[in-house]
């Protein structure tokens, strides 16, 4: 392993330290914590959404979420180790067949949902209950 990977995993676990990242995949609802400076006051926004992408980098990892806001689409990229991340939530747990969700974007109301995975959501539960 070169040095640069190196320098790159410690910048990484220095980063997830105190967060709890949890394993979340494109077609999943996420709420994302952001922290919002306004002057000198800071306080923590939520931005709840589906993960429409996912870019697994290293220190570089980003993910898409994309909602509807007052009838049209917004998408945000977050970086995954942002300071600015101050919490992931996994709020459901979609069953999608893609790794992106790019067509997503041309779709409107009923025909955008994306099924729950039922499954999935359960086995999330039984070993959060372990825990």
């Amino acid at each position: 392993m070169n040095i640069i990977e190196n320098m790159e995993k410690e910048q990484v676990a220095k980063l997830t330290e105190g967060k709890n990242i949890p394993s979340f995949k494109p077609g999943d609802t996420l709420k994302v914590h952001t922290k919002v400076k306004e002057g000198d006051r800071e306080r923590i926004q939520v931005y709840e959404g589906v993960c429409i992408a996912r870019k697994n980098d290293g220190l570089n990892s980003s993910f898409t979420v994309r909602k509807i806001s007052f009838g049209e689409g917004v998408e945000r990229v977050f970086p995954l180790y942002s300071p600015n991340v101050a919490k992931i939530e996994v709020s459901r747990i979609g069953k999608i067949r893609r790794a992106k969700l790019y067509f997503l974007r041309a779709l409107r109301g009923r025909s955008a949902r994306i099924a729950d995975d039922l499954a999935a959501a359960a086995k999330a539960r039984e070993d959060s209950n372990k825990d």
